[in-house]
This record gives structure tokens, C-alpha cells and sequence, in this order.
């Protein structure tokens, strides 16, 4: 998964982030005129790098971005695919004890950026996925969602889900969010100078069919959001978030080791 296209983000909290996080793979920006009227810092560093940008009308502006919720402002972007995940990426990450979000086969667009929003808030910065044709890549629409989160969060993708958190069991205590788990208010929680510890490695399923049953056996936990019953279970975007607060948003909150 290691091509280069081009990717049209829109609004201007996205592209405002893109030009702090990654201003060199902007190649193109195009804008409206109220929006012209704040955008002259992007304008001269595009100018300086000898890049397109301009100001369109509405109509022309909404066929660029392939959508009329542009938000005045369009950027394209070139980006590479999320390339796999080295062994020691793995290492490294534990050592820093940094967080990590683990996506099971997210089909929606729209709920993959509202994850990679939630994730960039709860500052979590590596999110893991598997190379399967049911998991949905990030592109206009998941960019357009996530509203700026995709640049401050590092994607990476792997072969073999259940290979990958097995192996990373001994550096995570790899949690999986599934409708048979233990309700989130009895999940044992221990805080800094409690004893070793390993970081949180939150895993969540797709949308319709949950995690794959060999994912699931994966889990050391299984965690779930108790609900009044009405119905089964949360958009995984509300669940992710919710679970990410509960995980990585409180201070120095851990799973029990």
C-alpha cells in the first residue's frame, strides 16, 4: 500500500492543519471569495514554491471538491498510502508508552474520519489497520470529517490483524470493544505509580459484523458500553469515542496490567 494520489481536502480547519502539519504536499488551492480574505499566509507560501492557487465561484469550487460541503476552501493534496507497519514501530511506541487505535475492517468513509478526529483529540498518534478490500482508506470524504485530525495522526496498515495484536501483546494490553464484553464501568484501572504498566491498544470492529471472530480471540479484553437496551450497540464512531475518553482521555488512565 505504498502509492502516491491526490487527495482534496476541504474546509478550513483541515486545510489550516494541513498547512501547520504538511504544507509540501499541497500542490493546488482553490477558494471563494470570503474565504480569499483569510488565507493570504497559505497564498504566499504557495507563491514562493511557484504552486496553483485561486480564487473560483461556488459552482466551480463545488466541482473541484467533488462536493458542495467545501467549506470555501479546497487544497489538493498529494499523499502517499499508509504503508505497513515495521517490527520496530511495534518497540518503539511502548517504549514511548504511547496509546494506539487498532480499526477492524471500518467500511465508512465518514466514521474513519470521525475516528481520526476523536483520535488527534485524545492525542492518540498511531492508528493500525488491516490491508483488507472491506476497510475503507483515508480519502476526500474521511479527510473532509475529520477536520484537520488526519494530519496529526500516523496510519499505518498490516497483513494479518490477529497476527499483529497477538505479537503485540506483550508491549499492549490489547482491548477490544464487542457487545459480549465486560461493561466499561467494571474494566480494573490503574493510574501512574501503581506498578508496571503497558500502554492501551483499543481495538474496534466494523460497523455491521463487529470484530472478526479471530480478532476478537486476539483481545486480552473485551469491553462494552452498557446501553438501556433499545438497541445493540453505538455508531462506532460515538463508541470509539467514548472508549477513547474512558481510555487514553483521563489522566494517566491504564487497564489493569
Amino acid at each position: 500500500m505504498r502509492d502516491s494520489r491526490e487527495i482534496a481536502v476541504c474546509g478550513l480547519k483541515a486545510v489550516s492543519a494541513v498547512f501547520e502539519r504538511r504544507p509540501e504536499c499541497v500542490i493546488r488551492l482553490f477558494f471563494d471569495p470570503p474565504t480569499g480574505r483569510r488565507v493570504g499566509e497559505y497564498c504566499r507560501y504557495l507563491a514562493r514554491e511557484k504552486r496553483v492557487y485561486r480564487q473560483v465561484k461556488a459552482d466551480e469550487l463545488a466541482r473541484i471538491a467533488g462536493t458542495v460541503h467545501h467549506g470555501g476552501i479546497v487544497a489538493i493534496t498529494r499523499r502517499e498510502a499508509p504503508r505497513e507497519l515495521a517490527r520496530e514501530e511495534i518497540e518503539a511506541w511502548s517504549r514511548s508508552h504511547r496509546p494506539l487505535l487498532v480499526l477492524d475492517r471500518i467500511s465508512n468513509p465518514h466514521n474513519l474520519g470521525a475516528l481520526m478526529r476523536s483520535a488527534a483529540f485524545f492525542g492518540i498518534p498511531h492508528v493500525v489497520f488491516p490491508a483488507h478490500r472491506d476497510q475503507a482508506m483515508p480519502g476526500e470524504a474521511a479527510y473532509r470529517i475529520a477536520e484537520g485530525g488526519m494530519e496529526f495522526v500516523e496510519m499505518r496498515c498490516v497483513g494479518s490483524l490477529p497476527r499483529f495484536l497477538r505479537a503485540i501483546r506483550p508491549h499492549y494490553i490489547v482491548v477490544g470493544a464487542a457487545v459480549q464484553g465486560t461493561p466499561l464501568e467494571r474494566v480494573r484501572v490503574s493510574r501512574s505509580g501503581d506498578g508496571p504498566r503497558r500502554p492501551v491498544a483499543l481495538v474496534l470492529g466494523n460497523e455491521e459484523a463487529g470484530l472478526a471472530p479471530p480478532v476478537l480471540a486476539a483481545c486480552e479484553q473485551r469491553v462494552l458500553i452498557p446501553g438501556a437496551g433499545a438497541v445493540e450497540s453505538l455508531n462506532v464512531s460515538a463508541a470509539g469515542a467514548i472508549l477513547m475518553h474512558w481510555f487514553f482521555g483521563r489522566e494517566s488512565a491504564m487497564v489493569g496490567a
